[in-house]
């Protein structure tokens, strides 16, 4: 009894602590803000809505695979081709969690997290998600402790409810570091956790890796009450790329295709290790908007090529996403596969099942 009491006492002191935050603007940043009267303090993308896709497939966009094995009609599936042998030597190991979730570790013994989300919606999103959906989303196996307290960082891209889960930060250790966009650290809750809010194109260092917060063509809100309240925009959206030793490993957050990929090879060179979104963009009532802040797998593609990615990991689809505009669970790997024959992309893909890895 008295260990109990201890662990909640001390459970009580964590949760009252305030969280240190700094927030990293570089002097040339190159944020935009909303001209819309009374949302001035609002972000908006660096480029405005793009309508120019350099491909898209119209017919025939779902071809067999005899490399993916599946329970039901490209759902519930299983890729069981081979992946290239590739010669990349960047010292990064990928581990695919599922969804947007992405373990990264370095030849140093440095870990971080993408993304991590390990369990259902954030509560009451949950319940809304389970009412409207009609099901839960398979989770993935729960993390063993030392994954939360053998954690360097962990990156968020933004705050939406499938990127950013509020019930997974306290398991982790207080030294760990959270990088994350701007307008971000009202978010956690308090227990003394490192915050580093970041702008598009800041930087941070931890150990000998350094973290660049770059631009994704998305959107962010996380709270809405008609009438009452909502924050639109109100904190950034963006991807991130890990730069070690001149080798480099770039994790592009939700984000629809445009000018930005190109910007983004401009100031970095080519890319060692991309992972690039290829689903999340269909919609029988909103195509057009859908595809606005989620790649199809021919955008994607297209953006692997102006990155000049050395090896390209796919991800958002599969057994542990939520399918929220997706036709089924698998139909994005399954165009993704079909485009690259048709365009004869030469940027290799390495597909992961979830909790699969591979080093680079």
């Amino acid at each position: 009894m008295k260990r109990v009491m201890l662990l909640l006492a001390l459970c009580l002191n964590a949760c009252s602590v305030n969280n240190t935050v700094q927030q990293i603007t570089p002097d040339a940043n190159v944020l935009r803000y909303s001209k819309v009267q009374g949302y001035e303090d609002r972000f908006v993308n660096l480029f405005a809505r793009n309508t120019d896709y350099p491909v898209t497939c119209n017919e025939d966009c779902y071809q067999p695979q005899k490399n993916i094995a599946c329970h039901a009609h490209m759902q519930d599936c299983t890729y069981t081709g081979d992946n290239p042998e590739l010669s990349i030597n960047a010292g990064f190991t990928v581990k695919w969690i599922g969804h947007a979730s992405f373990q990264i570790n370095t030849e140093s013994g440095q870990q971080f997290l993408f993304d991590p989300v390990f369990g259902q919606f954030d509560w009451p999103v949950n319940w809304a998600f389970r009412l409207a959906a009609g099901f839960n989303r398979r989770e993935p196996a729960q993390p063993a402790d030392d994954l939360f307290w053998q954690t360097d960082a962990v990156m968020y891209s933004h705050i939406h409810y499938d990127h950013f889960n509020k019930s997974d930060i306290d398991a982790f250790a207080r030294n760990t570091r959270f990088l994350t966009p701007l307008g971000f650290a009202a978010h956690f809750p308090k227990g003394g956790f490192k915050i580093a809010e970041m702008a598009w194109y800041a930087s941070k260092t931890i150990g000998d890796v350094t973290a660049h917060f770059v631009p994704a063509h998305h959107f962010s809100n996380r709270i809405v009450v008609p009438y009452l309240y909502e924050d639109e925009n109100t904190t950034l959206w963006g991807g991130w790329l890990l730069e070690k030793d001149g080798n480099t490993l770039y994790f592009a957050g939700d984000t629809g295709y445009s000018p930005h990929f190109k910007q983004i090879a401009d100031r970095f060179g080519s890319i060692d290790v991309c992972l690039i979104p290829i689903a999340s963009y269909f919609s029988e009532e909103s195509p057009d908007w859908y595809r606005q802040v989620h790649t199809t797998p021919e955008d994607a593609l297209t953006a692997a090529t102006e990155l000049r990615c050395k090896v390209m990991v796919p991800w958002g689809y599969g057994n542990y996403s939520w399918q929220m505009g997706d036709k089924t669970s698998h139909s994005a790997l399954f165009r993704l596969l079909t485009m690259k024959e048709r365009l004869a992309s030469d940027t290799p893909l390495y597909i992961l099942n979830e909790g699969e890895q591979v080093k680079f």
